[in-house]
Order: C-alpha cells, then sequence, then structure tokens
C-alpha cells in the first residue's frame, strides 16, 4: 500500500506541474504588442530622418531656386543676391522645411504603407488601384502642414526680410489676417502632392528592378540613390510649372485670393508666353531633385534595414 501511495503521489504532482502556466510565455505575451508597435511606426520614423538629412544638406540649392522661381531671373542672378544677402541670412527660414519635410516624409511613407495595406484588407481592388487611392491619400493629408510651407516662402523672398526675422514673427504675421491666410496656396499643393505620391510609389519598384543587381549593400543605396533621384527629377521638372504657381500665390500676405488658373495666366503674360520662361530654374530644381530625392531613397532604404 505506501508503494501505491507513493505512485498515485507521484502521478498527481506531475499533472499539476504541466498544468501550471509557464512564466515564460506569459512574459512573451506582455512584451509582443510593445515590439508590434514599434515596428508599426518603423516607415514613419525612416521617412522622418530622410527627410532631415535631405533639407540640411540640399537647403542653399533650394533657396536659389526659390528666387528664380518667384522673379524668373537666371541663376547667376540668384546667386549673386544670396551673396549680397550674406552668409547669415543663407540658412534663414530653414526651420519651417525643417519641421514641414520631416512630418510631411514622416507621414508620406508611413501613411502609405499604411493605407496600402488596411485597403489591400477591405477593399476588393486591384493592388495597383489600393497603392494609387493610398498615394492620393498620403499626399493629401500632407496638406495639413500648408502653413510652414507658406511660412518658408516669406522667409525667402528678400521683400520680406525686413518685416520679419523668425518663423514665430512671420506666423504671428498672418495671424491678423485670419486662418484662411496661413493656407493660401492649398490647391496647387494639393494637385503636387497627389501627382507625385502616385507616380513616385508607382514607378519606384520598376525603376530599382531595371537597375543593375546589387550584391553587397553598398551597390544596394547606390541603387536607391540613382533610383531614387531619377524618379524625384522627373517629378520635379514635371511639377515645376505648378510650383512656380504655388510661390506666387504664397508669396502675397493679405489681399485677393486669386484662383490657380489666374495666377498661372499672369504668370504666363509676364514671360512673353514662352515656355522656356516658364521653366526658368528647372535645370537647377532637376538637379536639387536629384540629389535631395536620391538622399531620401537611399537614406530611407537604408534605415528600414537597421531599424
Amino acid at each position: 500500500m505506501p508503494f501505491m501511495k507513493k505512485i498515485l503521489s507521484n502521478v498527481i504532482d506531475s499533472e499539476a506541474h504541466e498544468k501550471r502556466p509557464p512564466i515564460l510565455t506569459s512574459s512573451k505575451q506582455d512584451i509582443s504588442p510593445h515590439i508590434t508597435n514599434v515596428g508599426e511606426m518603423k516607415h514613419y520614423v525612416c521617412g522622418c530622418c530622410a527627410a532631415f538629412n535631405n533639407v540640411t544638406i540640399t537647403y542653399p540649392i533650394q533657396k536659389v531656386l526659390f528666387r528664380q522661381q518667384l522673379y524668373g531671373i537666371k541663376t547667376r542672378d540668384a546667386v549673386l543676391q544670396l551673396r549680397r544677402d550674406g552668409f547669415r541670412n543663407l540658412y534663414r527660414g530653414i526651420l519651417p522645411p525643417l519641421m514641414q519635410k520631416t512630418t510631411t516624409l514622416a507621414l508620406m511613407f508611413g501613411l502609405y504603407e499604411d493605407l496600402s495595406c488596411l485597403l489591400r484588407k477591405h477593399v476588393g481592388a486591384p493592388e495597383f488601384a489600393t497603392r494609387g487611392v493610398a498615394a492620393v491619400l498620403a499626399g493629401t493629408t500632407e496638406a495639413i502642414f500648408t502653413p510652414l510651407e507658406r511660412v518658408q516662402t516669406l522667409l525667402q523672398d528678400h521683400r520680406h526680410h525686413d518685416k520679419f526675422t523668425n518663423t514665430y514673427q512671420a506666423f504671428k504675421a498672418l495671424k491678423c489676417h485670419g486662418i484662411g491666410e496661413y493656407y493660401r496656396g492649398l490647391v496647387p499643393i494639393l494637385f503636387r502632392n497627389g501627382l507625385s505620391n502616385v507616380l513616385f510609389f508607382g514607378l519606384r519598384g520598376p525603376i530599382k528592378e531595371h537597375l543593375p543587381t546589387a550584391t553587397t549593400h553598398s551597390a544596394h543605396l547606390v541603387n536607391d540613390f540613382i533610383g531614387g533621384g531619377l524618379l524625384g527629377a522627373m517629378l520635379g521638372f514635371l511639377c515645376f510649372p505648378i510650383n512656380v504657381v504655388k510661390t506666387r500665390i504664397q508669396s502675397q500676405i493679405g489681399g485677393e485670393f486669386q484662383s490657380f488658373p489666374k495666377v498661372f495666366q499672369k504668370i504666363w503674360l509676364e514671360r512673353d508666353r514662352k515656355l522656356i520662361n516658364l521653366f526658368r530654374g528647372a535645370h537647377l530644381n532637376y538637379h536639387r531633385s536629384l540629389i535631395s530625392w536620391g538622399i531620401i531613397n537611399a537614406t530611407y532604404e537604408f534605415l528600414l534595414k537597421v531599424i
């Protein structure tokens, strides 16, 4: 009998041990949601860092281009204007594009990925259609930050140098004109964002596929730079007239809100109805976009692998 009691006792202890939940499993269940959240934010973080890297490198080129878009002057004259302004004013106005680009590119990449997944799950449409809609929606959301682009335009225009010296003063100067003044130029921005996002996300993959096969990390980085740069340069050239109109609209403070067609017609007449004059500065924009989007795409893809 003592022998049977001992056997029964061992069986009961063994069953109790099997039913006891392991501590390690519980710990993994607690941690996993946090790991998932970090993964979901990855595209936003990578987009933000790529934008910061790009703006700090290419801002002086952007400033030369801005002067050409606004005044229709040659590159040499725009550079001479910046030289007269002095090195102290070279990076004047960088805070708004830094804030705007880091935020909008984080949304551009992050929302595009999130919305693409969401639409694929709930909409029975072809993948190219869902990705196209996701790109347009991401571009529309980016336009929320139009006030930052608006203030950047004012700070880069030397006609307003004596009115305000920093971002805060520029925002304050617009306040008395109402909330609509911050969103002057919204229509061309919406049109530009939607068009460029659809083409960028739609062509980025096919362009990379036609580049030489990369076998090393450095080769992948070069391919990402070339693919992003070529695509960005093409889109920069295509959207150049839209940005010319947007710059003219946003350089105004107060007064009538003029429509996109009306401003375009005015600029067309001012530039002697010549297409070449409308694209004045486009060659510099082409090179700036080549560098900018090369940096953005390469940085983004590199960080995706690292994070």
